[in-house]
């Protein structure tokens, strides 16, 4: 297990060896930043999403974060310094913290990597906003051999439905549960 701090940030990364998901989030928001752990915001459904997709075995809670290593999951963030919102965060510290998860990616190799957020995937791919980008599991893996999922951001500012970003999660949950080779092309989904 480790706890790896985010450069210069007051909350830590959640990764060890084994990672079925890392979870990848924008920035820690001004509770997470406050209180060093990840999804702190009050309404933030990231510890909901988990456990009613059945990701974890049970509801965590921002304080108990680095257990999430129990169910083989991870959490960074594509930048660490703390914002009130991801429009805070320019284009050149989104551009470092997508070198930066490369490098992670390379490290950990986790069977796939969650964005949570189109906008954070395709600000790690490096495409302008008009690019489209579907929900789910993206043709072109994040890394070789790590899978790339983009998910609806938990946060309740979000519009997503509930039900949509639960299905989504539990979506994940299925295919990373399943054996490497059973797993679906992205046109399955």
């Amino acid at each position: 297990m480790e706890e790896t701090m985010a450069a210069g940030g007051a909350v830590p990364d959640i990764l060890g060896p084994g990672l079925a998901v890392l979870f990848v989030g924008y920035n820690p928001g001004r509770y997470s930043g406050a209180g060093g752990h990840h999804f702190a915001g009050p309404g933030n459904l990231f510890w909901a999403l988990l456990y009613e997709s059945g990701l974890t075995g049970q509801r965590l809670s921002p304080e108990r974060d680095h257990e999430l290593l129990l169910w083989h999951l991870g959490v960074t963030n594509l930048v660490a310094r703390v914002t009130p919102g991801s429009a805070d965060l320019t284009v050149a510290e989104l551009a470092a913290g997508a070198d930066r998860l490369r490098s992670l990616l390379r490290r950990w190799r986790p069977r796939a990597v969650a964005f949570l957020g189109k906008d954070l995937y395709r600000a790690y791919a490096g495409w302008s906003a008009s690019r489209p980008v579907e929900w789910g599991l993206q043709p072109v893996p994040a890394a070789p051999g790590v899978g790339a999922w983009v998910l609806p951001n938990p946060s309740r500012r979000s519009t997503v439905p509930y039900g949509l970003r639960l299905h989504l999660f539990r979506r994940l949950a299925e295919v990373v549960a399943a054996p490497a080779a059973e797993s679906p092309s992205p046109a399955g989904l």
